[in-house]
Formats: structure tokens, sequence, C-alpha cells
């Protein structure tokens, strides 16, 4: 595979943008990576992180989701989606992916939480 196409390069050169304060041309450049790589998942971690910032609910919500969807068994691509979702005002929604975040470390549901989340229970065979 050619540097020009490999997302995981082409994910390292945006994060120098970044580094050097220009955030608006990193996220230009993750949306760049997106297009031709959209199962990337430290592309879509990155996005769904930075429109939240910016007050992209729904667009946020959506990277943090794919997340998920490329990497299932991964406890933290469902605590990721816990903050996106926590600070995006869906506390229902964050507590069913913590909820299963802790489920799939082997700890009970309700781990640090007062009680379980009730969707989550519901949702739980899906």
């Amino acid at each position: 595979m050619s540097d020009e196409i490999n997302p995981d390069r082409l994910y390292d050169e945006a994060q120098k943008l970044k580094e050097a304060g220009q955030i608006e041309e990193f996220t230009e450049a993750l949306f760049k990576i997106i297009e031709t790589h959209p199962d990337h998942v430290h592309t879509n971690m990155a996005l769904a992180v930075f429109l939240q910032r910016q007050g992209k609910a729904d667009e946020a919500i959506q990277h943090a989701r794919k997340v998920v969807d490329v990497k299932p068994n991964d406890p933290f691509s469902y605590i990721q989606l816990s903050v996106i979702y926590q600070r995006c005002g869906r506390i229902p929604e964050a507590e069913d992916a913590m909820a299963r975040a802790s489920v799939m470390r082997g700890a009970p549901a309700s781990a640090g939480q007062p009680e379980t989340s009730k969707h989550a229970e519901q949702n739980s065979g899906e």
C-alpha cells in the first residue's frame, strides 16, 4: 500500500496539523481520510471528539457509533461512545454504552453507576 492511501500515515500527517494548532486544517484532513477509509477507527474517534466540541452532536455521535460498529468487542469503543453521548446531553444512551463496556470488561453493568440503566437492560439482546 502506498503512503498516499495508507490511512494510518494520513492520520499521522493530520496529527501534525493538530500539534501545530491548525485545528480547522486538522479536521478537514480527517474528513478527507474518511472519504476513502470510512472505517478508520482513529479518524472516527478524533472526529467524534472534535465535532462534539464544535456542538455538532449528531455528527459526533455518528462517528463514535462507527467506532463501535468497526470494533464491537472493544470496551473502549463503548466508553468513548458513552462520553460522547454524555457530552451531547444524551444521558440514557451514555448509561447504556457504559453498561455495555462494563459487561465486556467483566464488571457488573451497574459498576460505578447509581443504578443499571433500564434502557440497557431492555436492549441487552441487540
